[in-house]
């Protein structure tokens, strides 16, 4: 059972807190960030929140927080866990899964072991709601003691990992926003968050507790020069940041979603969708084979208030044979008919690179949909108008809803996308915005707006 979708985050509701960054974590890459505790703190109670967007899938022990075998993380099956350990494992596994790659979840876990109700020891929130079916649960021995809040040297499992288990493994693949640990403190959900009194969406506020004690920490990762620094007043930076640059510094957050790859969607074949769910890498290669794969976030052509504008840089050249790369929108009846291959999406405002004009590695192509009673897709290479699709003319016809669309051919190429912020492998020179200030984008965007969930909200 997929969980809690009533209440999924996917930052389209106003409020009056914004959370301007996130951190970018790649499972391939090792990328983590770890802290050394030198000094001891409490080893019964303590509170982690932080909101996440995931982008990969069905593996064991994506690890979002812990030291040494107690840790928050993700199941293979996608349930989410807290399992404390101090020679005996006490879990909450639970039944539901999270599964949603469009959406953010704020996600809490508590320890506080002093409590004199069993069930109270450990305790896990998914979007402002308390987990109470489990698959596991069982609780810790009142005053039980674990590896989160002990003392530790360098090199120890004692330290302090955000996207990483302690054995050297099983990274996190997603985003990261807005995280806290209290060390000492027992919160809760609501110290975090609120329900948006209209729809009923669970959204971010400010924290204002405090009770961080001697190793807590605040990431807002809004410094690129130092993504591990403390916004707590403790002074508790990272000590290590590790395989991150601040390319990883992200404008995707809980109060702004950004459009991604949808890694569920992989239409034509298998793609590796990597980097945030903004590069697809082809995997078939030759034999007219084409890898699709849609964006997270449709847009109304018909409807819109504004046009909309996205670009995609190229790792190589293509021939139009063994390597190619289609870009565009697909039709949503496209999608829930499952008629995606790429001869019945070129209609849908597909253009095959190759088929317009010669592709060079490095090439940045930007994708404009012109909204109104006759929507035209445009696509520009390096800025340079050479394509034009207009709904009811040469057998080209627009859906009410469209979604951003990528075909891949051939192992070597990749497909680097930027739909509000840049994949870490994109080459940005220079730097524009949309009209709202959203977005960072080689070339103008031409009037489009990023695509991220202000703007949808915005201009529908």
């Amino acid at each position: 059972m997929e969980t809690l979708q009533r209440t999924a985050n996917r930052g389209s509701i106003s409020t009056g807190y914004d959370i301007e960054n996130s951190l970018k974590l790649e499972e391939d890459n090792s990328e983590n960030i770890t802290t050394t505790n030198q000094v001891a703190g409490d080893r019964k109670t303590w509170t982690f929140s932080a909101w996440i967007k995931r982008t990969d899938l069905t593996y064991d022990y994506a690890t979002i927080f812990g030291a040494e075998f107690t840790i928050i993380k993700f199941l293979g099956d996608d349930r989410l866990g807290l399992e404390l350990y101090n020679g005996t494992y006490y879990s909450l596994i639970t039944t539901q899964k999270f599964r949603d790659t469009s959406a953010w979840y704020h996600i809490v876990a508590v320890c506080d072991t002093t409590q004199a109700t069993a069930s109270e020891r450990s305790r896990l929130y998914v979007n402002g709601e308390r987990v109470t079916v489990f698959d596991t649960s069982n609780s810790p021995p009142l005053n039980s003691e674990f590896a989160i809040g002990q003392a530790g040297s360098a090199g120890s499992g004692a330290w302090l990992r955000l996207g990483q288990f302690f054995a050297g493994s099983d990274y996190f693949s997603g985003y990261m926003a807005e995280v806290h640990y209290l060390n000492g403190t027992a919160a809760q959900a609501s110290d975090f968050g609120e329900y948006d009194s209209d729809s009923g969406i669970w959204i971010p506020k400010e924290y204002t507790g405090g009770g961080y004690g001697t190793q807590g920490f605040y990431y807002k990762f809004d410094n690129a020069a130092s993504l591990g620094e403390d916004s707590s007043g403790e002074g508790h930076d990272a000590n290590s940041i590790n395989n991150i640059t601040s390319a990883d510094q992200m404008v995707d957050s809980p109060t702004n979603n950004g459009c991604t790859l949808n890694i569920l969607a992989s239409l034509e074949g298998s793609n590796d969708i990597t980097e945030g769910a903004l590069v697809s890498t082809g995997k078939a290669g030759g034999g007219g084979n084409f890898n699709g794969t849609y964006g997270t976030i449709g847009i109304d052509p018909f409807n819109s208030t504004v046009d909309w504008y996205w670009e995609i840089e190229t790792s190589i050249g293509t021939s139009g044979s063994d390597t190619d790369i289609g870009i565009g929108w697909i039709k949503e009846s496209r999608i829930t008919s499952g008629s995606t291959a790429y001869n019945n999406v070129y209609a849908d405002g597909i253009s095959r690179y190759s088929s317009q004009t010669a592709n060079a590695a490095g090439d940045i192509w930007g994708v404009l949909l012109e909204t109104g009673a006759t929507p035209v897709m445009k696509l520009y290479r390096n800025d340079g108008l050479i394509y034009t699709a207009t709904h009811g003319s040469g057998g080209v016809s627009f859906d009410t809803l469209m979604f951003p669309y990528i075909t891949v051919k051939g192992t070597s190429v990749d497909a680097r996308l930027n739909f509000l912020n840049p994949a870490s492998s994109f080459s940005i020179a220079s730097g524009n915005a949309d009209p709202n200030g959203y977005g960072n984008f080689e070339f103008d965007p031409k009037g489009g707006y990023a695509i991220c969930t202000k703007n949808l909200a915005e201009y529908g």
